[in-house]
């Protein structure tokens, strides 16, 4: 689904990112895991074309979608819930899924907005609330409902349990196997290590803006010098 070539990116002259080559298989989901500052938004947010690209390639489906701009990477089928949700406050629930669909049809709004609600069913009972009302785990649901409204082919979700009560963050991994099932490739990044190790089919480690570790989820958990000196898992 996606490939990243020898990706380097950053701010100006700063490199935040340096050399990253991964390969997320459709349908999967992986995890990017790290310290803060080792690049996992950078990267999310270059492969959304919000960060410049410095070097390499990004692949969607096997086409070049590095020097084409954000919104038309959404055409193809990226999507993003960005880390700090971003929501537009002073828009309703409704509305803010609105917005998120506006490059579908009119007509697939209904069909598109309840498939969100399915996933997350306590946004159905807010649809008429402001989003500056809702609790932070309602406001993480809604960005990543908003994300969904694309139809994307890949989401990518930065910091899904940031700040979340547990029961919260329960509801949200349920969403994304769900999501899982029903055929999407999800690229997460997470501070809750633990978590992300139970869901993802792949991880991927960063430390400042390098790779240090890449493979199967199952093999990180088993890998005791890894989880001790990158996940600060003992």
């Amino acid at each position: 689904m996606l490939e990243l070539k020898n990706l380097s990116c950053g701010y100006g002259a700063f490199q935040a990112v340096g050399g990253l080559s991964l390969t997320l298989r459709t349908g999967t989901i992986t995890g990017l895991l790290g310290a803060n500052g080792a690049g996992k938004s950078s990267t999310l947010m270059c492969i959304a074309g919000h960060v410049a690209l410095q070097q390499g390639q990004i692949l969607l489906e096997g086409q070049d979608i590095g020097a084409i701009p954000p919104h038309e990477r959404v055409r193809r089928g990226l999507a993003i819930s960005p880390e700090g949700r971003r929501l537009f406050k002073d828009l309703s629930v409704e509305d803010n899924l609105r917005v998120g669909g506006l490059i579908r049809p009119a007509a697939e709004f209904k069909h598109d907005r309840d498939y969100v609600l399915t996933l997350f069913p306590r946004l159905g009972e807010r649809l008429n609330s402001l989003a500056s009302n809702l609790s932070g785990g309602e406001q993480q649901m809604l960005a990543i409902g908003r994300a969904l409204m694309t139809r994307p082919k890949l989401i990518m979700i930065d910091e899904l349990s940031l700040g979340l009560m547990p029961k919260i963050i329960d509801l949200c991994y349920r969403a994304l196997q769900q999501l899982r099932q029903d055929g999407m490739t999800i690229l997460l990044v997470e501070q809750n290590t633990d978590r992300a190790l139970a869901v993802a089919d792949d991880i991927c480690v960063l430390e400042s803006g390098s790779t240090v570790w890449q493979g199967s989820a199952a093999a990180a958990a088993q890998d005791p010098a890894l989880t001790a000196a990158y996940l600060g898992l003992h």
